[in-house]
């Protein structure tokens, strides 16, 4: 892990998000440690937000725990299965698009 003054970190803030892209970087205020920059290049917005959240994390957790499992292939035959179903029923009408003449 890199050591970076804030001062420097900020007169230098471009080059150490770079630099934060190949190992994390901790911001010192003080010599003591205030911040530490984590490289996020390459990733969508939607997983970084996630890896942040303590929520996404409990939730996880809590799915871990759960005795129940499904395996890959059970996962898969129950995504066919419901593929199937889907298929088979009778399809929908259509929404007319006229307008109600009534309103």
């Amino acid at each position: 892990m890199k050591v970076v003054a804030l001062r420097k970190a900020k007169q230098e803030l471009s080059a150490t998000v770079d630099e934060s892209q190949d190992e994390d970087v901790l911001i010192t205020r003080h010599g003591k440690p205030a911040a530490v920059m984590v490289g996020v290049e390459g990733h969508d917005i939607e997983d970084v937000m996630l890896m942040s959240n303590p929520r996404f994390w409990e939730m996880i957790e809590a799915s871990r725990s759960q005795k129940k499992r499904l395996s890959l292939s059970d996962v898969r035959k129950r995504l066919k299965a419901r593929s199937k179903n889907r298929s088979s029923a009778k399809p929908r009408k259509k929404a007319s698009s006229a307008r109600d003449p009534k309103k």
